[in-house]
């Protein structure tokens, strides 16, 4: 049970969270099959920031979310859209009908899944031969920044595995999850851009991350803050990053 994980964080995850290139969605849309006629569910939609890149195109997006802090928030977020519906449920539980949807996203969420429940899930609400699109933005582990803002990390969070939840990389690590275990596996540049204030926001943003008020959490702050001003470059930082995707049927 993982839905209160950020509780209390919504709005600093909808402000300061990266979003996904433009290039990504470009390539959802003329290769893999998504269009305007789509019925997407989106499970663990959190603020919305996927599910607005979907909306845009005109796909019918239910956002699926466990988490009242963060459902209130992308309902704020994602007001301008008619074309999305909002439906508060677990990915393993989400309540739709039957092979009622044409795909399923999971954006930044999968990792908080129960796996096995959740392919179950996806093979009830989905329609016949459709697909599922595993979805997350990564920094680059072998970048300097990264592996010092690691460090600061474990020794502040005590429940930090990994940028990303920790994910694996390798499509390997999906093969129980993806049908015959074949994905299309897919890695889009999308490197990040923070002054001071978005580089704190984005650190505090993860679930892992102490929240204002809690034991270390001025400490943290002043170590990234250290670790932006040891990077930076007239004010601004450059975190290398990239969206990684991993699509097929289960």
């Amino acid at each position: 049970m993982n839905e209160g994980k950020f509780s209390g964080k919504a709005e600093i995850y909808t402000k300061f969270r990266p979003t996904y290139p433009d290039v990504f969605i470009d390539y959802l849309y003329s290769e893999v099959g998504f269009n305007a006629l789509s019925v997407i569910a989106d499970i663990g939609a959190g603020t919305g920031i996927f599910s607005g890149l979907l909306a845009k195109r005109d796909s019918l997006v239910i956002c699926i979310e466990p988490n009242d802090d963060m459902m209130i928030v992308a309902k704020e977020n994602l007001a301008g859209f008619k074309n999305c519906v909002f439906v508060k449920a677990s990915a393993e539980n989400t309540t739709l009908d039957d092979n009622s949807v044409d795909f399923i996203t999971v954006a930044q969420a999968f990792h908080w899944f129960d796996s096995a429940k959740f392919k179950i899930e996806c093979k009830r609400i989905l329609k016949n031969r459709s697909k599922v699109a595993l979805i997350w933005n990564s920094r680059d582990n072998s970048q300097d920044l990264t592996i010092e803002n690691a460090k600061i990390n474990k020794k502040f969070c005590p429940n930090f595995k990994g940028f990303a939840g920790g994910s694996e990389e390798n499509p390997q690590a999906y093969a129980d999850f993806f049908k015959n275990g074949h994905c299309d596996f897919r890695v889009f540049k999308n490197d990040l851009l923070f002054d001071k204030e978005s580089f704190i926001g984005r650190n505090l943003s993860g679930s892992y991350a102490p929240k204002k008020g809690f034991e270390n959490y001025d400490e943290y702050v002043e170590e990234i803050q250290k670790l932006f001003y040891k990077y930076s470059k007239n004010g601004l930082l450059t975190v290398n990053n990239i969206t990684r995707s991993y699509i097929g049927e289960v």
